[in-house]
């Protein structure tokens, strides 16, 4: 991973390389960031840099050893500490290992944005309870306690470090407050205030905010994911979140507005047949592009709002959405209006993320719009 490959985030990524440049790096690092964020990204472009033998003014060169290596992760200076059942790690070394390095590998070069229901859906871990126990921070002290064998820096990367148990963050504390000359610890995190504050007092905090709506739009462009087209309306859905992003680049279809503005017709019309065959619809297609049309449609409304309250400047959306949501927002709606179907389309999508029956959550969410759309008293 090299600083380059991360979209936009010029700001961090600036103060990262002044901070190796200038030999003020802190040993220990916390990078946190909202779910989606660059935070993983970001700590392996560091890693990469550091050890990288012909370093460039702003990135690393990504072609020596090291940089090759670390395009693989299989750097040998470099180890990694994640969540994983408890029954994957035993104290018993005469037990035979069960290789998850190879898993993690696969998972973060394909996902580098992913969060822990990605790691478990990839290994297929059935939601058993995932954790850093004592005997893999017993691994870690080991493992830095081994001199480089590059003759760089030895680096320990932890991902979502807020999964220790409290075992393992105490017995990490010593190595963490004094650690063996050249080494690094990059912790990654999503929630650093479950940290323990014995944990967050020995790290240098690095936030990596979300992204904004142009470095997705201009990223997805720039690489060919999707249309300038698509790109526009994927940017604002995507909310900041690259992993989001990148699954509604897989469902997510231009039309997706018109879709919107056909159902609330059928909606304002309460055509009932429609309604059941638009249910019926969307049943069929997968959970993703179900939540696409649904993360749509609450752009939509907001939209509507910033329109109605003349708020034109904020509005995020495509230009050849404007016109309905000008029609939406001034014919069919009320603020009021708009507040309650926001609120219908978000418990819908909270029903649907836990698997309730995409059907009926589609017909009744339909016949409440329906009610809210059609009363004249709101």
């Amino acid at each position: 991973m090299l600083f380059s490959s991360i979209p936009g985030l010029r700001e961090t990524k600036e103060r990262l390389i002044k901070a190796i440049q200038t030999n003020h790096l802190a040993h220990a690092l916390l990078f946190h960031g909202p779910e989606g964020s660059a935070n993983l990204a970001m700590a392996l472009a560091l890693a990469t840099y550091v050890n990288c033998q012909k370093p460039e003014e702003e990135d690393a060169c990504g072609k020596c050893d090291s940089c090759l290596k670390m395009g693989k992760l299989i750097h040998p200076d470099v180890g990694y500490t994640f969540p994983v059942p408890g029954s994957l790690i035993s104290d018993d070394d005469n037990k035979k290992k069960v290789d998850i390095l190879s898993p993690w590998r696969s998972f973060v070069l394909s996902s580098p944005y992913g969060n822990l229901s990605d790691w478990n859906y990839h290994n297929g871990f059935d939601g058993k309870q995932l954790n850093i126990s004592k005997n893999a921070a017993k691994q870690i002290i080991k493992t830095l306690s081994l001199k480089s064998f590059e003759g760089g820096y030895k680096i320990m990367l932890i991902w979502f470090p807020e999964y220790m148990h409290v075992t393992a963050a105490n017995a990490i504390l010593k190595i963490l407050e004094e650690p063996p000359e050249r080494t690094l610890f990059l912790m990654v995190s999503n929630q650093p205030d479950k940290l323990l504050t014995t944990i967050l007092s020995r790290t240098q905090k690095v936030l990596v905010r979300a992204f904004r709506d142009e470095e997705i739009k201009d990223h997805f462009i720039a690489s060919g994911i999707s249309t300038p087209e698509a790109a526009a309306q994927i940017a604002p859905l995507a909310d900041g979140s690259m992993r989001e992003a990148f699954q509604l680049a897989d469902q997510i279809q231009d039309e997706n507005t018109v879709k919107f503005r056909d159902w609330m017709r059928i909606c304002f019309g309460l055509e009932i047949n429609p309604i059941l065959t638009m249910s019926e619809e969307f049943a069929s297609i997968d959970k993703e592009a179900q939540k696409a049309l649904f993360l749509t449609g609450l752009t939509v409304l907001r939209e509507s709002l910033l329109k109605r309250s003349q708020l034109d400047g904020l509005m995020r959306t495509a230009a050849s959405d404007r016109a309905f949501i000008e029609n939406f927002s001034l014919k069919a709606l009320t603020e009021e209006k708009i507040i309650r179907i926001y609120d219908l389309l978000n418990q819908a999508f909270y029903h649907l993320e836990r698997n309730a029956s995409a059907k009926i959550i589609f017909t009744d969410l339909s016949l409440g719009i329906a009610r809210v759309l059609r009363n004249k008293n709101i």
